[in-house]
């Protein structure tokens, strides 16, 4: 039997039964309009239901992975390998579907609007987001405003609408979320402000795509910045959030390893809890996991203590791993095990193990105490929008209108340094001085703000590493081919004996041949355990230097539309060159 679209299955699970014809069922099973919605309470046990399917979880928020960080394994994305699927591939409209239909009867029983508009805020919200994935992934996608039935075959198979029409039709649904959703601040539901800080993420990414992919022929890319910009500037003013300060040797690290989120600037957050038994993975992860670590080349980009470039010092690409982690940026040391890093509630400083991160920059970055080291017992919330990224939004979405100043870095990006007690950045010296480092890597910037973007790009990737940004962050700045380097680990000058936090004991060995008998230290074989660019002679840990990684620039920004969905919908074409 040929099978159906993924709306009619979608709408078949959610309506029939083998009892009665699905037709004559309501929507969502139990949910049906002329019993439900009666009270605020109905109103907020459904929209409930949405957080599950639309906000991230912790885990996918944690286990970025695509060059600022690298795993033992490379995704099909990285090595070209994605195929076009037979069905899935995040072609699913249930959300959707779901969010249509409480806006559609959401007021069947005659509930105020004082009490409603906040709710269907909040629905616009969601449905604002379930889009913005939707158009990062497909590009253009179909536009539906009300649930469909199984009759509604015009639209079942209607072609794909415009990102015009789409991203204009997300401007107008975030628009009246932050005009009607609640001001009261919640870490664990929408507000206002949650809207706001979405909004900046929404403009920003939509304003610097269009404008870096000319090839799809999309204007109005300073509108979207303006709109970034303009939502960034109204949280900042008008919002209770503001960037947690404390310790600058601690005050990042506490952040994220905080059980409950820290609501000065956590703007919303996956809500964990060991009482509830609602568990991460993210203790296990980073000591185990797929040996992800942090990348060389990334990691060269931490400015030193002083603010002066870490590539600017004539012999960085040779430094061995106490020297490079000296007096550089506080939050290095707060994401990655560096000498003298203390776990938690322990006393004793730990290295970075190899055998747990696969380019010996082992991340600390939201790892809580021993206690919740077993598989799947890590309870600290994860921030899914928080304060310091409207920041930097507000920063870059200035900066590529043109329009920002001294005092516009002064109230954004420079509160991060701020925390961790860093140099401020000078919008002059930047422009004045782009970094030449950066410059090899972000090919597509140009004009006068040239060297403060590569700032913002530098900040933006400290600050929010591991949060699940960078993917996005190619995708926009159009620099996929950034995915095709050969990415490293630490630099060992040859096979031998490492202290690497020199406290006068031996911590690795690189050798080859036979292993030597002691086991108390970490041995690395040249060939099988580890691989260094000149061999015996040293150099960079190379990371799956066999396998081969390619990005297509005709076809890899977006994810191809499954072969099932373009079978049964013929008005459906697939996105170019898949």
């Amino acid at each position: 039997m040929k099978q159906i679209s993924i709306l009619l299955l979608v709408f078949i699970i959610l309506t029939s039964s083998c009892q009665e014809d699905f037709l004559d069922r309501e929507p969502l099973g139990e949910v049906s309009p002329n019993s439900f919605f009666t009270s605020e309470k109905d109103l907020r046990l459904y929209l409930n239901s949405l957080y599950d399917g639309i906000v991230p979880t912790g885990s996918s928020i944690y286990t970025e992975s695509v060059d600022n960080i690298v795993k033992s394994t490379v995704s099909e994305e990285l090595t070209g390998r994605r195929i076009v699927p037979t069905s899935g591939g995040g072609w699913n409209w249930n959300n959707l579907r779901k969010i249509n239909y409480f806006l559609t009867n959401y007021d069947r029983q005659g509930l105020s609007e004082e009490i409603t508009r906040p709710y269907v805020g909040e629905a616009r919200f969601f449905r604002a987001w379930f889009y913005f994935k939707k158009v990062k992934r497909f590009g253009d996608v179909p536009w539906y405003a009300e649930p469909l039935s199984v009759n509604d075959e015009e639209l079942l198979t209607k072609a794909r609408d415009s990102r015009t029409l789409v991203m204009d039709s997300v401007l107008a649904d975030i628009n009246f979320a932050v005009e009607h959703m609640t001001t009261n601040p919640s870490v664990d539901k929408a507000t206002k402000w949650t809207a706001l800080a979405l909004k900046s993420r929404i403009c920003l990414f939509e304003g610097t795509f269009r404008k870096y992919h000319p090839e799809f022929d999309l204007s109005d890319a300073e509108k979207f910045l303006q709109e970034s910009a303009d939502a960034s500037a109204q949280l900042i003013s008008e919002s209770p959030y503001r960037i947690y300060m404390g310790e600058p040797e601690e005050v990042y690290l506490d952040l994220f390893a905080s059980m409950d989120a820290i609501e000065d600037e956590v703007i919303l957050a996956r809500k964990y809890s060991a009482e509830l038994a609602v568990y991460h993975n993210v203790n296990s992860y980073a000591r185990q996991g797929d040996k992800a670590g942090l990348e060389k080349s990334f990691v060269n980009t931490y400015l030193m203590k002083n603010g002066s470039r870490f590539t600017d010092l004539p012999d960085f690409a040779q430094m061995e791993f106490y020297e490079e982690t000296q007096n550089r940026d506080p939050r290095l040391a707060q994401t990655i095990r560096t000498p003298g890093y203390t776990r938690i509630g322990e006393n004793e400083p730990v290295l970075p193990q190899f055998g747990q991160s696969i380019t010996g920059y082992q991340l600390a970055k939201f790892v809580t105490g021993v206690e919740n080291d077993p598989y799947d017992r890590s309870h600290n919330d994860i921030p899914v929008f928080r304060y310091a990224e409207v920041l930097l939004n507000y920063a870059e979405a200035k900066a590529e209108l043109g329009t920002l100043t001294q005092d516009d870095l002064d109230l954004s990006l420079n509160l991060l340094r701020a925390r961790v007690d860093m140099p401020f950045l000078n919008l002059a010296d930047a422009n004045n001085n782009p970094d030449p480092y950066l410059m090899d890597m972000y090919t597509h910037l140009s004009g006068k703000n040239t060297g403060v973007l590569l700032e913002i790009i530098r900040e933006r990737g400290i600050e929010l590493v591991m949060e699940g940004f960078r993917w996005d962050d190619l995708l926009r700045w159009k620099e996929g081919k950034l995915l095709t380097r050969q990415f490293y680990g630490m630099y060992f000058p040859g096979l031998g004996e490492y202290d690497l936090d020199h406290d006068g004991t031996i911590d690795v060995v690189l050798y080859e041949g036979d292993q030597p008998a002691d086991q108390n230290l970490q041995y690395l074989k040249l060939g099988s355990d580890i691989e260094l660019e000149n061999g015996a002679n040293g150099g960079r840990v190379l990371i799956n230097p066999h396998i081969s990684k390619t990005w297509d620039e005709t076809k890899d920004y977006f994810y191809p539309i499954p072969i099932q969905e373009i079978e049964l919908n013929p008005e459906l074409v697939q996105n170019p060159n898949w």
